[in-house]
């Protein structure tokens, strides 16, 4: 199931409808309509149109209603625009909203259509999609029998909703081959925010999708964390986060900075300009070093934080290149009860870059890697020399056992991470005093 998120942003006297899909950031609901100037309809290109429309109704191998035909061009017309807009009918719509609640079974997927192709951007934390193995970058070909070429994203909810304890079959490609996946719905769990210390004492958070309240729970994390010793560093983990509220993602960089811009948001519409400040109250990791580390699989709101904390320059972004999702939706009502999901707005960093179609570039460019050790390399130290003379001061002898050892772990299960906590360790030594 594509996991949705309730976007209330800018305007809180206006009500709305809003949701994302594969972290869509969404404006109210709004009429932009009442906003634009009038203009003449284009009666040639309506009469086109209508034609049309009498020859599939006369014409077409199966006999289809008038508003089923009405439905399909409507679709065609606002899904034609760019991969996030779309056209809901009233039961779609339902559905719609009945996804922002959370309380859904699904497999915990974050998806995207890139050249008509139902591509994962990432699979979420503790979901069946993540315990199975499915990657970022993987292409849904066929949810249980049926193709996704051409399905609008509302088939594709459809499709992939269902009761827990029901299994859903997936057939996915990778690396030009297609693998067979069968996978049970469950409920996506609601915690976004991991912690955990690193060694010297760093402290580690992960954020994998920004939910109503991910801000306030990585505050109470950090708050723990103080309670027990002095935090020295910070690493930030948003690889594989679809992003998700807009407010939470503001509220995360909020802890970093106590001024100055974090996002804004710029359309053709006043509802759609927008801008998200910096305050004091919230601040609680100024001057620390910080890593944040992102991937393919970082989009959105993730891109915001990523993007924020590069402009003013508060941490070192490491990694691979993000995602690039930097648009915003707005869930338009119509007067017969169906509505539009439509673009309305680009969002930018403090500096007025825009992430869309580009995506945030690392400040080390840091790929994910397996390492792999020579055996039997075989090396001495002074320590092991018979007759070897003791340390002048004291010191502990080191041994080749002991370098050996000082390989950690980590190196070997997430390589990105053993990098940013390498950084972290050295760069105060780089600092002024």
């Amino acid at each position: 199931m594509i996991k949705t998120m309730v976007t209330p942003i800018l305007r809180q006297k206006i009500p709305f409808l809003c949701t994302f899909l594969c972290a869509t950031l969404c404006l109210p609901t709004v009429s932009l309509a009442e906003s634009s100037p009038s203009t003449h309809l284009p009666t040639t290109e309506i009469q086109s149109f209508v034609e049309t429309f009498e020859t599939i109704r006369e014409g077409y191998v199966e006999v289809m209603s008038d508003q089923d035909i009405l439905h399909k061009a409507l679709k065609g017309m606002v899904s034609g625009l760019d991969p996030h807009s779309e056209y809901f009918t009233k039961s779609e719509l339902v559905d719609f909203n009945e996804l922002t609640s959370g309380n859904y079974a699904g497999i915990g997927v974050e998806v995207e259509i890139k050249d008509k192709r139902l591509t994962i951007v990432t699979p979420i934390d503790g979901t069946p999609a993540a315990q199975a193995g499915i990657l970022p970058g993987d292409v849904i070909v066929k949810i249980d029998s049926t193709l996704t070429t051409d399905l609008g994203m509302q088939d594709i909810v459809t499709l992939m909703r269902g009761e827990v304890g029901t299994l859903i079959s997936l057939d996915i490609e990778r690396d030009g081959e297609v693998k067979h996946y069968e996978l049970t719905r469950s409920l996506v769990e609601d915690d976004s925010v991991t912690s955990k210390w690193l060694e010297d004492s760093i402290a580690y958070f992960r954020i994998s999708q920004f939910q109503s309240d991910s801000d306030k729970e990585f505050y109470s994390a950090i708050d723990a964390f103080k309670q027990e010793k002095a935090i020295k560093g910070v690493v930030l983990d948003l690889r594989n986060n679809p992003g998700g509220v807009l407010q939470s993602a503001v509220g995360v960089v909020d802890a970093f900075i106590s001024k100055g811009r974090i996002v804004y948001t710029d359309g053709r519409h006043e509802i759609s300009k927008s801008q998200f400040n910096a305050t004091k109250t919230t601040t609680r990791l100024s001057g620390l070093p910080v890593v944040v580390l992102v991937n393919e699989g970082s989009a959105s709101a993730s891109e915001i934080v990523a993007g924020a904390l590069q402009d003013h320059q508060k941490a070192v972004i490491m990694g691979t290149e993000t995602f690039g999702k930097g648009s915003v939706q707005t869930v338009v009502p119509l007067s017969n009860g169906d509505a539009v999901k439509l673009t309305t707005a680009l969002y930018y960093t403090p500096n007025g870059r825009s992430i869309q179609a580009q995506g945030v570039t690392p400040d080390l460019v840091v790929p994910q890697a397996n390492l792999t050790f020579k055996k039997g390399q075989f090396f001495v130290k002074e320590a092991e020399l018979k007759g070897h003379l003791g340390n002048g001061t004291g010191g502990k002898e080191r041994t080749s056992v002991d370098v050996a050892s000082d390989i950690s772990e980590l190196a070997k299960t997430d390589f990105q991470l053993f990098q940013a906590v390498t950084i972290l360790k050295t760069l105060p030594k780089l600092m002024p005093k």
